[in-house]
Protein backbone atom coordinates (compact mmCIF):
# COMPACT_ATOMS: atom_id res chain seq x y z
CA UNK A 1 0.00 0.00 0.00
CA UNK A 2 2.67 2.74 0.50
CA UNK A 3 4.65 1.57 -2.21
CA UNK A 4 1.37 2.41 -4.17
CA UNK A 5 0.67 5.54 -2.56
CA UNK A 6 4.17 6.80 -3.24
CA UNK A 7 3.86 5.70 -6.94
CA UNK A 8 0.85 8.11 -7.02
CA UNK A 9 2.57 10.63 -5.55
CA UNK A 10 5.82 10.96 -7.73
CA UNK A 11 2.83 10.96 -10.91
CA UNK A 12 1.41 13.88 -9.08
CA UNK A 13 4.67 15.91 -9.63
CA UNK A 14 4.54 16.31 -13.90
CA UNK A 15 0.98 16.97 -13.16
CA UNK A 16 1.59 20.12 -11.19
CA UNK A 17 4.47 21.11 -12.98
CA UNK A 18 2.35 20.87 -16.62
CA UNK A 19 -0.54 22.28 -15.25
CA UNK A 20 1.68 25.80 -13.66
CA UNK A 21 2.85 25.76 -16.91
CA UNK A 22 -0.55 25.93 -19.04
CA UNK A 23 -1.49 28.30 -16.73
CA UNK A 24 1.12 30.27 -16.98
CA UNK A 25 1.35 30.38 -20.47
CA UNK A 26 -2.43 30.51 -21.26
CA UNK A 27 -2.69 33.96 -19.62
CA UNK A 28 0.17 35.67 -21.57
CA UNK A 29 -1.90 34.56 -24.64
CA UNK A 30 -4.56 36.41 -24.00
CA UNK A 31 -3.83 40.49 -26.02
CA UNK A 32 -3.01 43.04 -23.71
CA UNK A 33 -0.70 42.46 -20.33
CA UNK A 34 -0.87 44.46 -16.36
CA UNK A 35 0.86 47.08 -18.35
CA UNK A 36 -1.54 48.44 -20.10
CA UNK A 37 -4.11 48.16 -17.62
CA UNK A 38 -2.00 49.80 -14.93
CA UNK A 39 -1.09 53.12 -17.37
CA UNK A 40 -4.46 53.78 -18.59
CA UNK A 41 -5.95 54.74 -22.06
CA UNK A 42 -3.76 58.10 -22.23
CA UNK A 43 -0.48 56.63 -21.89
CA UNK A 44 2.15 57.20 -24.24
CA UNK A 45 4.00 53.73 -25.60
CA UNK A 46 6.86 54.94 -23.61
CA UNK A 47 5.18 54.90 -20.29
CA UNK A 48 3.85 51.50 -20.89
CA UNK A 49 7.03 50.15 -21.74
CA UNK A 50 8.54 51.81 -18.20
CA UNK A 51 6.27 49.50 -16.50
CA UNK A 52 6.67 46.55 -18.37
CA UNK A 53 10.43 46.91 -17.59
CA UNK A 54 9.50 47.57 -13.73
CA UNK A 55 7.32 44.89 -13.81
CA UNK A 56 9.50 42.10 -15.53
CA UNK A 57 7.12 41.59 -18.38
CA UNK A 58 10.09 42.22 -21.01
CA UNK A 59 11.91 39.31 -19.62
CA UNK A 60 11.99 36.20 -21.44
CA UNK A 61 9.02 34.17 -20.80
CA UNK A 62 11.51 30.99 -19.32
CA UNK A 63 12.81 33.36 -17.11
CA UNK A 64 9.53 35.21 -15.58
CA UNK A 65 8.12 31.46 -14.90
CA UNK A 66 11.47 30.21 -13.51
CA UNK A 67 11.09 33.19 -11.16
CA UNK A 68 7.50 32.60 -10.56
CA UNK A 69 7.95 28.97 -9.82
CA UNK A 70 11.09 29.80 -7.68
CA UNK A 71 8.62 32.51 -5.36
CA UNK A 72 6.22 29.59 -5.46
CA UNK A 73 8.55 26.88 -3.84
CA UNK A 74 9.11 29.51 -1.42
CA UNK A 75 5.52 29.97 -0.45
CA UNK A 76 6.07 33.79 -1.78
CA UNK A 77 2.67 34.12 -3.92
CA UNK A 78 3.77 37.77 -4.93
CA UNK A 79 2.28 40.83 -4.83
CA UNK A 80 -1.24 41.89 -6.73
CA UNK A 81 0.38 43.99 -9.45
CA UNK A 82 -3.14 46.60 -9.60
CA UNK A 83 -3.60 46.61 -5.49
CA UNK A 84 -0.25 46.28 -4.55
CA UNK A 85 -1.83 43.64 -1.67
CA UNK A 86 -0.08 40.31 -1.23
CA UNK A 87 -1.46 37.63 -2.86
CA UNK A 88 -1.38 35.47 0.40
CA UNK A 89 -3.54 37.70 2.07
CA UNK A 90 -5.96 38.32 -0.66
CA UNK A 91 -6.36 34.25 -1.23
CA UNK A 92 -6.43 33.70 2.99
CA UNK A 93 -9.44 36.37 2.71
CA UNK A 94 -11.12 34.84 -0.48
CA UNK A 95 -10.41 30.83 0.16
CA UNK A 96 -13.01 30.57 3.32
CA UNK A 97 -15.92 31.11 1.54
CA UNK A 98 -15.02 28.98 -1.23
CA UNK A 99 -13.74 26.31 0.19
CA UNK A 100 -17.32 26.19 2.48
CA UNK A 101 -19.27 26.16 -0.47
CA UNK A 102 -17.46 23.71 -2.17
CA UNK A 103 -17.81 21.23 0.90
CA UNK A 104 -21.57 22.10 1.32
CA UNK A 105 -21.80 20.83 -2.03
CA UNK A 106 -20.22 18.14 -1.78
CA UNK A 107 -21.70 17.09 0.91
CA UNK A 108 -25.12 17.81 -0.04
CA UNK A 109 -24.42 15.70 -3.47
CA UNK A 110 -23.39 12.87 -1.34
CA UNK A 111 -26.22 12.93 0.96
CA UNK A 112 -28.87 12.95 -2.03
CA UNK A 113 -27.14 11.01 -5.16
CA UNK A 114 -25.63 7.63 -3.14
CA UNK A 115 -28.98 6.66 -1.28
CA UNK A 116 -30.90 7.61 -4.27
CA UNK A 117 -28.53 5.61 -6.62
CA UNK A 118 -28.56 2.70 -3.99
CA UNK A 119 -32.49 2.24 -3.72
CA UNK A 120 -33.10 2.31 -7.48
CA UNK A 121 -29.89 -0.30 -7.42
CA UNK A 122 -31.47 -2.51 -5.26
CA UNK A 123 -35.23 -1.72 -6.90
CA UNK A 124 -34.68 -1.35 -10.92
CA UNK A 125 -37.59 -0.22 -12.38
CA UNK A 126 -39.19 0.97 -9.59
CA UNK A 127 -41.02 3.99 -8.54
CA UNK A 128 -37.36 4.94 -6.89
CA UNK A 129 -35.96 4.05 -10.50
CA UNK A 130 -38.16 6.03 -12.10
CA UNK A 131 -37.22 8.92 -9.56
CA UNK A 132 -34.37 8.69 -10.08
CA UNK A 133 -34.00 9.28 -13.95
CA UNK A 134 -36.78 12.54 -13.49
CA UNK A 135 -34.13 14.11 -10.94
CA UNK A 136 -31.08 13.52 -13.64
CA UNK A 137 -32.91 14.71 -16.69
CA UNK A 138 -34.18 18.21 -14.44
CA UNK A 139 -30.45 18.99 -12.69
CA UNK A 140 -28.65 18.07 -15.42
CA UNK A 141 -29.87 19.35 -17.99
CA UNK A 142 -30.04 22.74 -16.43
CA UNK A 143 -26.78 24.49 -16.11
CA UNK A 144 -26.21 25.26 -12.50
CA UNK A 145 -25.98 29.06 -12.72
CA UNK A 146 -29.65 28.80 -14.42
CA UNK A 147 -30.65 26.60 -11.50
CA UNK A 148 -28.75 29.35 -9.17
CA UNK A 149 -31.13 32.17 -10.58
CA UNK A 150 -34.47 30.28 -10.64
CA UNK A 151 -33.81 29.20 -7.16
CA UNK A 152 -32.88 33.05 -6.20
CA UNK A 153 -36.23 34.42 -7.89
CA UNK A 154 -38.42 31.63 -6.13
CA UNK A 155 -36.77 31.48 -2.71
CA UNK A 156 -35.87 34.73 -2.40
CA UNK A 157 -37.14 37.41 -3.80
CA UNK A 158 -41.02 35.93 -3.87
CA UNK A 159 -41.15 33.34 -1.07
CA UNK A 160 -38.44 35.17 0.93
CA UNK A 161 -37.46 32.26 2.94
CA UNK A 162 -33.51 32.78 1.93
CA UNK A 163 -31.12 35.87 1.52
CA UNK A 164 -30.87 37.15 -1.72
CA UNK A 165 -26.96 37.70 -1.39
CA UNK A 166 -24.28 37.81 0.91
CA UNK A 167 -22.69 35.49 3.27
CA UNK A 168 -22.14 35.21 7.35
CA UNK A 169 -19.44 32.92 8.60
CA UNK A 170 -20.81 30.01 10.34
CA UNK A 171 -18.15 30.70 13.72
CA UNK A 172 -20.65 33.99 13.85
CA UNK A 173 -23.94 32.93 13.19
CA UNK A 174 -24.25 29.10 12.46
CA UNK A 175 -28.04 29.65 11.85
CA UNK A 176 -27.98 32.48 9.57
CA UNK A 177 -24.20 30.99 7.41
CA UNK A 178 -26.81 28.21 6.30
CA UNK A 179 -29.33 30.38 5.50
CA UNK A 180 -26.94 31.95 2.95
CA UNK A 181 -25.22 29.10 1.85
CA UNK A 182 -28.67 26.60 1.34
CA UNK A 183 -29.35 27.90 -2.16
CA UNK A 184 -25.91 28.48 -3.83
CA UNK A 185 -24.93 24.68 -2.35
CA UNK A 186 -28.12 22.79 -3.54
CA UNK A 187 -27.01 24.66 -7.11
CA UNK A 188 -23.85 23.76 -7.26
CA UNK A 189 -24.11 20.16 -5.83
CA UNK A 190 -27.76 18.98 -7.32
CA UNK A 191 -25.65 18.26 -10.31
CA UNK A 192 -23.00 16.01 -8.70
CA UNK A 193 -25.20 14.55 -6.61
CA UNK A 194 -27.00 13.56 -10.05
CA UNK A 195 -24.19 12.03 -11.66
CA UNK A 196 -22.80 10.00 -8.14
CA UNK A 197 -26.65 8.36 -8.49
CA UNK A 198 -26.61 7.08 -11.79
CA UNK A 199 -23.10 5.54 -10.90
CA UNK A 200 -24.22 4.68 -7.70
CA UNK A 201 -27.30 2.71 -9.46
CA UNK A 202 -25.70 0.86 -12.51
CA UNK A 203 -22.72 -0.20 -9.97
CA UNK A 204 -25.21 -1.94 -6.85
CA UNK A 205 -27.52 -3.10 -9.59
CA UNK A 206 -24.82 -5.05 -11.16
CA UNK A 207 -23.53 -6.02 -7.69
CA UNK A 208 -26.84 -7.38 -6.88
CA UNK A 209 -26.75 -10.11 -9.26
CA UNK A 210 -23.04 -11.47 -8.32
CA UNK A 211 -22.48 -14.75 -6.54
CA UNK A 212 -21.33 -13.41 -3.56
CA UNK A 213 -24.88 -11.74 -2.81
CA UNK A 214 -26.66 -14.77 -3.45
CA UNK A 215 -24.30 -16.45 -1.04
CA UNK A 216 -24.90 -13.55 1.54
CA UNK A 217 -28.77 -14.03 1.27
CA UNK A 218 -28.70 -17.93 2.01
CA UNK A 219 -26.32 -17.18 4.89
CA UNK A 220 -29.71 -15.84 5.70
CA UNK A 221 -28.25 -11.97 6.17
CA UNK A 222 -30.92 -9.33 6.52
CA UNK A 223 -31.65 -7.11 3.57
CA UNK A 224 -30.27 -4.01 4.32
CA UNK A 225 -26.98 -6.15 5.85
CA UNK A 226 -26.42 -7.73 1.94
CA UNK A 227 -26.70 -4.03 0.48
CA UNK A 228 -24.56 -1.80 2.71
CA UNK A 229 -22.08 -4.50 3.86
CA UNK A 230 -21.86 -6.13 0.70
CA UNK A 231 -23.25 -4.98 -2.40
CA UNK A 232 -22.41 -0.99 -1.66
CA UNK A 233 -19.02 -1.80 -0.51
CA UNK A 234 -17.73 -3.82 -3.43
CA UNK A 235 -19.95 -1.12 -5.84
CA UNK A 236 -18.04 2.24 -4.31
CA UNK A 237 -14.77 1.83 -5.84
CA UNK A 238 -15.90 3.20 -9.18
CA UNK A 239 -18.44 5.70 -7.19
CA UNK A 240 -15.29 7.24 -5.53
CA UNK A 241 -13.43 7.17 -8.54
CA UNK A 242 -16.21 9.80 -10.08
CA UNK A 243 -16.59 11.54 -6.90
CA UNK A 244 -12.35 12.39 -6.73
CA UNK A 245 -12.88 13.56 -10.44
CA UNK A 246 -15.66 15.69 -9.89
CA UNK A 247 -13.89 17.89 -7.64
CA UNK A 248 -12.68 20.14 -10.41
CA UNK A 249 -15.78 20.62 -11.52
CA UNK A 250 -17.35 21.84 -8.22
CA UNK A 251 -14.82 24.32 -7.61
CA UNK A 252 -14.87 25.60 -10.78
CA UNK A 253 -18.69 25.62 -10.64
CA UNK A 254 -18.04 27.60 -7.02
CA UNK A 255 -16.29 30.49 -8.62
CA UNK A 256 -19.62 31.02 -11.09
CA UNK A 257 -22.31 30.16 -8.06
CA UNK A 258 -20.65 32.86 -6.05
CA UNK A 259 -21.06 35.89 -8.74
CA UNK A 260 -24.68 34.74 -9.45
CA UNK A 261 -25.30 34.75 -5.60
CA UNK A 262 -22.81 37.67 -4.94
CA UNK A 263 -21.09 35.65 -2.89
CA UNK A 264 -17.24 36.45 -1.52
CA UNK A 265 -14.71 34.32 -2.23
CA UNK A 266 -12.35 32.89 -5.20
CA UNK A 267 -14.97 33.67 -8.04
CA UNK A 268 -15.05 37.45 -7.59
CA UNK A 269 -11.35 37.55 -6.71
CA UNK A 270 -10.12 35.62 -9.67
CA UNK A 271 -12.89 37.50 -12.38
CA UNK A 272 -11.57 40.99 -11.32
CA UNK A 273 -8.30 40.09 -11.39
CA UNK A 274 -8.66 38.30 -15.03
CA UNK A 275 -10.13 41.26 -15.98
CA UNK A 276 -7.38 43.47 -14.51
CA UNK A 277 -4.43 41.42 -15.85
CA UNK A 278 -3.29 40.62 -12.53
CA UNK A 279 -1.36 37.73 -13.45
CA UNK A 280 -0.08 36.33 -10.14
CA UNK A 281 -3.49 36.37 -8.57
CA UNK A 282 -4.73 34.22 -11.22
CA UNK A 283 -1.74 31.87 -11.11
CA UNK A 284 -1.63 31.29 -7.92
CA UNK A 285 -5.10 30.78 -7.29
CA UNK A 286 -5.71 28.59 -10.23
CA UNK A 287 -2.35 26.25 -8.98
CA UNK A 288 -4.19 25.90 -5.49
CA UNK A 289 -7.02 24.41 -6.94
CA UNK A 290 -5.03 22.42 -8.88
CA UNK A 291 -3.34 21.00 -5.39
CA UNK A 292 -6.73 20.75 -4.35
CA UNK A 293 -7.56 18.26 -6.80
CA UNK A 294 -4.64 16.27 -7.19
CA UNK A 295 -4.87 15.93 -2.92
CA UNK A 296 -8.44 14.81 -3.29
CA UNK A 297 -7.81 12.47 -5.84
CA UNK A 298 -4.59 11.05 -3.78
CA UNK A 299 -7.27 10.50 -0.95
CA UNK A 300 -9.29 8.62 -3.30
CA UNK A 301 -6.82 5.84 -3.64
CA UNK A 302 -6.01 5.71 -0.06
CA UNK A 303 -9.65 5.01 -0.23
CA UNK A 304 -9.63 2.45 -2.53
CA UNK A 305 -7.46 0.52 -0.14
CA UNK A 306 -10.20 0.67 2.69
CA UNK A 307 -12.64 -0.53 0.37
CA UNK A 308 -10.50 -3.14 -1.87
CA UNK A 309 -8.04 -5.39 -0.11
CA UNK A 310 -6.09 -6.18 -2.91
CA UNK A 311 -5.02 -2.70 -3.51
CA UNK A 312 -3.24 -2.43 -0.32
CA UNK A 313 -1.34 -5.76 -1.19
CA UNK A 314 0.07 -3.59 -4.20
Amino acid sequence: MLGYLIGRLAQAVPVLVLASLAVFLVLRLVPGDPADSLAGEDATPAEVDAIREELGLKDPIPVQYARWIGDLMRGDLGVSIRTGIPVSRLVKLSFPPTIELAVASYVIAILIGIPLGTIAGVRPRSIWDWSLSFYTIGTLGVPNFLLGVLLLWLFSVNLGWFPVSGRVSIFDDPIQSIKYLALPAFALGSGLAAVLARYTRTTVQEAMGQDYIRTARAKGLSPRHVVVRHALRNSMIPVVTIMALQVGGILAGAVVIERVFTRPGLGRLVVDAIQNRDYLIVQSTLVILVVIFVGVNLLADIAYGFLDPRVRRR
